[in-house]
């Protein structure tokens, strides 16, 4: 084959390539500028409940134990109490009972090792008494069989006692905060269980002499107007009743 021939064949096929070339370009370009628009993933603000606490010098220490019901209220009680008392909150949403046991320890030590609490105001049910499938799914069907809570009753009760013995090594004044109720329609949990697991830890704070804020009351009493509907989150106005009426409890406790 002559040289001219090979350079003739070598000109054609690379001539037919550049369309294709500047025909894909736009296109890439095209899909750049579409992710550019888009942007990246928004990251979510962090949550103000979770912010550390310095302490005020002469204020007492509060902790507030609990799972994302206690976050919602943790800046209300905050802000009602600002002046009257340092209102810390692990950093964490507190779970079930088994958390408790797994984490109590770094909890107890929020805002500093070795400080003392005057008030500790702590829950732990609605993490327990929700529903998981076979391999840990979150908030399955009460009604399937294969589904099962993730803390039963009897162990409940066990991790309750072990929890409130471990609080009143603190010395700190305890007030457990039954929990609140689960409204018609919430996924994985069953109405009436609140109910079941309030009886369980209210034999234990009697008998242990610890006083109950009896939020499940005052939460049903007004559930069609601070409840979201089948949710067992409250609305901003609702976790606003919610730490008013934390506050109120708190401040009785440090005035005795």
């Amino acid at each position: 084959m002559s040289k001219l021939t090979i350079f003739s064949i070598f000109t054609a096929v690379t001539v037919g390539l550049f369309p294709v070339v500047l025909q894909a370009a736009p296109e890439k370009g095209a899909k750049a500028a579409q992710q550019k628009a888009k942007g990246s993933p928004k990251k979510r603000k962090p949550n103000p409940a979770m912010a550390p606490v310095e302490d005020v010098d002469g204020l007492p220490r509060v902790l507030l134990i609990g799972d994302s019901i206690s976050i919602g209220y943790t800046v209300p009680v905050r802000e009602a109490m600002k002046g009257e008392a340092n209102v810390h909150r692990p950093r964490a949403n507190c779970g079930p009972t088994t958390s408790g046991l797994s984490n109590i320890e770094a909890w107890l030590a929020t805002g500093g090792e070795g400080k003392e609490w005057d008030v500790i105001h702590f829950n732990w049910g609605l993490h327990d008494l929700k529903y998981l499938g076979p391999k840990g799914e979150n908030l399955q069907d009460p009604n399937d069989p294969k589904n099962h809570q993730q803390v039963p009753p009897d162990e409940y009760r066990a991790n309750l006692q072990k929890l409130v013995d471990r609080l009143q090594e603190t010395g700190a004044k305890l007030i457990w905060r039954n929990t609140t109720p689960v409204p018609e329609g919430a996924r994985g949990r069953v109405v009436g269980h609140s109910v079941a697991y309030n009886k369980i830890a209210a034999e234990i704070m009697d008998a242990e002499k610890i006083p109950t804020h009896d939020l499940y009351s005052f939460a049903l009493e007004r559930q069609d107007t601070i409840q979201k509907k089948a949710d067992v989150h409250f609305t901003p106005d609702g976790s606003k009743a919610l730490g008013e009426d934390v506050a109120r409890v708190i401040r009785e406790a440090l005035a005795e």
